[in-house]
């Protein structure tokens, strides 16, 4: 790789060399043990002089910001880099719009390895140990041989025609999901086809409808690209249909297993949902994005299988089934807004990896999807019936669990008032994370209680960990 110097003219090479060099390490942006290049090469790539490369790091070196080892080649130094000031985004022409990124509030963020605590009950995260290593490690070996073969062109964006063709036969098999392969468009996790559904259907003003409480990341997202989300309540059968607003253009819903609260949409409200969704000339989202893991119940159908009239987006993802470091996703889409979608895919990344796409096909295609799915399905209803037991033994005069028959998270309801910041203080405090549902509240009256993970946490962990909370409890009552 050449080192980037610039040479004007042929007057005073030494004196351009010296300049740049030293103002690249004092800048840091040449980095303390950075090794320069041979003199020979240097004077090959800039067409000057060995000698005048040679004088050059002579004097740099003279001076302290290179040093040379024998035998070995010529390095820069540690040196304290120079802090050049730079422009605020305050003094902007953009101030404003940055300003409302910059104010975002974060919610579900993961902690690193060294934030997380000895006994974590995040949502949405799942338990590295139960991932199948052996079988990921061969299907990604296969995925290089494809792409061995490939002739280096960019893929297509609506994912590769294997993997569409994966997925269509998956959901189909577990959820029921009406589509053909054509039907598929392959995405950076159930996020980006949010972005992109969003980017299509939307623009500053349009009234998006979502659940309320619901999935701040969506609502967020929906309201960064200008739209005006309106949180509609919801209670035992889900969504409140009436409450949806004329003109609304998008509803966002998660039936089979509301976020966060947990119990799935009734069939009736699910009728009357694809009703007023048609009379207002709405597309509905509906993100299915854990009901893999079923415990209770016959399954229900999917808002999208139930669909006639082409109006339902069905979201899902691969990062609660299996990591969510792969970040595959996936959009099943109605005719009506499925070009669109994949041309703003086309517009703002190209294609998604096609490297874990053909990973992903054949883990699928092979079955090692079904089998992991079933493996993971006997630990978290392990994990869920012992969270169930403390919650209807020891914990029981402070809360009640709302009965969810899908996931791998629950919700806690206050019985009592409970100073709820400070619990979760005081837990942090002795290794347990614990999660208010507060913060998933928008336009209604939040309730107290807790969002209990149950996918990172060991299930050997959950007394322990609960132990921990019902001191707490015991202490601020």
């Amino acid at each position: 790789m050449e080192l980037h110097v610039v040479i004007n003219g042929r007057k005073d090479l030494a004196g351009q060399l010296y300049n740049q060099l030293r103002s690249a390490i004092e800048s840091g942006r040449l980095a303390a043990g950075t090794q320069l290049p041979p003199s020979r090469l240097l004077a090959e790539q800039l067409g000057i002089s060995r000698k005048t490369i040679s004088d050059t790091y002579a004097q740099l070196t003279y001076e302290n910001f290179l040093t040379g080892v024998i035998g070995k080649g010529t390095y820069v130094n540690a040196r304290t880099a120079k802090a050049l000031p730079k422009q605020s985004h305050s003094q902007l022409a953009s101030a404003e719009v940055i300003e409302s990124w910059r104010n975002l509030p974060v919610f579900l963020r993961h902690p690193t390895l060294e934030g997380s605590l000895r006994y974590d009950f995040i949502g949405g995260a799942t338990s590295k140990a139960q991932f199948p290593q052996d079988d990921w490690r061969r299907c990604t070996s296969h995925a290089l041989r494809q792409m061995t073969g490939s002739k280096g062109f960019y893929s297509l964006p609506e994912g590769l025609p294997a993997l569409r063709n994966a997925i269509a036969r998956h959901i189909a098999f577990s959820r029921g999901v009406n589509c053909q392969d054509e039907d598929v468009v392959v995405c950076n996790g159930a996020q980006q086809a949010l972005d992109l559904i969003s980017r299509v259907m939307t623009r500053p003003g349009s009234i998006v409808a979502m659940e309320d409480p619901g999935y701040p990341p969506a609502r967020l997202l929906f309201g960064s690209h200008g739209a005006t989300v309106i949180g509609v309540p919801v209670d035992a059968e889900g969504i409140q249909v009436d409450k949806i607003p004329l003109g609304t253009q998008l509803i966002y819903v998660t039936p089979s297993h509301q976020f966060p609260l947990g119990m799935p949409m009734s069939q009736a409200r699910r009728v009357a949902l694809l009703e007023r969704a048609y009379e207002l000339g709405a597309i509905i989202i509906e993100d299915d994005y854990d009901s893999e893991f079923r415990y209770e119940g016959r399954p229900t159908d999917s808002l999208q299988s139930m669909d006639e009239r082409g109006i339902v987006a069905y979201v899902g993802t691969f990062s609660k089934t299996l990591l969510p470091e792969l970040r595959l996703g996936y959009a099943i889409l109605p005719p009506a807004i499925l070009e669109a979608v994949i041309q703003a895919k086309q517009l703002t990344d190209r294609h998604t990896s096609t490297l874990p796409q053909w990973a992903l096909a054949k883990f699928i295609a092979e079955g090692c999807l079904l089998k992991h799915v079933r493996r993971c399905h006997m630990i978290y209803a392990g994990r869920r019936e012992r969270i169930l037991t403390r919650v209807a033994g020891d914990l029981s005069p402070w809360f009640e669990a709302i009965q969810s028959t899908a996931g791998f998270h629950m919700v806690l309801m206050c019985k009592v008032p409970i100073d709820m910041p400070l619990v979760i203080e005081l837990a942090k405090k002795v290794e347990v994370g614990l999660y208010s549902i507060e913060d998933f509240y928008y336009q209604q009256a939040p309730q107290a209680g807790l969002l209990m993970g149950f996918g990172a946490i060991e299930t050997l962990d959950i007394d322990t960990a609960l132990d921990r909370l019902r001191d707490i409890l015991q202490q601020v009552a």
